[in-house]
């Protein structure tokens, strides 16, 4: 069976290299929409969602970032749009990460359906544990106890990667 939305799911990738130009308006509220309709826990919406394409505050996020990775280069891949999700402590609610997760999924593949290309960057859990994190978070308007869940490097693709990995043996069972 193939539809659109399948399609788009299989051949979405994570995108490592970026092109410098921003992104549309129009392009970012259709992937930031979609986040909003990813499903939350009992209808909850506890996701935050902020975008971010101050160059400033991008270079900030990018040191940040660096601090907690083991990688070398630029961490959102020279990106110039990060989307960053953001939700209550797991001991305020339980279903903060798995919704906020949902809110990631959603956007990337939105993201994909529309030409642009996007990749989940990880550790900002811990970037805004730090107080400069907190700090940042206050700047941008978010209400005090929130975690970082995790963000998206949003741009339009230089490059997309040559293969696809196989789906491995048994990733799937049905049990009748």
């Amino acid at each position: 069976m193939t539809n659109t939305v399948l399609e788009c799911i299989k051949t979405r990738r994570s995108i490592r290299r970026y092109k410098p130009e921003q992104i549309k308006d129009e392009e970012l509220q259709s992937v930031l929409e979609a986040g909003t309709f990813a499903p939350t826990g009992m209808g909850y919406q506890d996701p935050w969602i902020v975008a971010v394409q101050n160059k400033e505050i991008i270079a900030q996020l990018t040191e940040m970032n660096k601090k907690f990775y083991e990688g070398a280069g630029d961490p959102y891949y020279g990106a110039p749009t990060i989307v960053l999700v953001f939700g209550s402590s797991p001991e305020k609610w339980r279903n903060s990460t798995n919704d906020g997760s949902l809110v990631l999924g959603n956007m990337m593949i939105a993201a994909h359906s529309i030409g642009l290309g996007s990749c989940w960057i990880n550790r900002e859990r811990e970037m805004f544990a730090t107080d400069e994190g907190k700090a940042l978070m206050k700047q941008m308007g978010l209400p005090d106890g929130l975690v970082g869940i995790g963000s998206i490097a949003l741009g339009y693709p230089a490059s997309y990667p040559p293969t696809v990995k196989p789906r491995k043996d048994g990733y799937a069972r049905v049990i009748r």
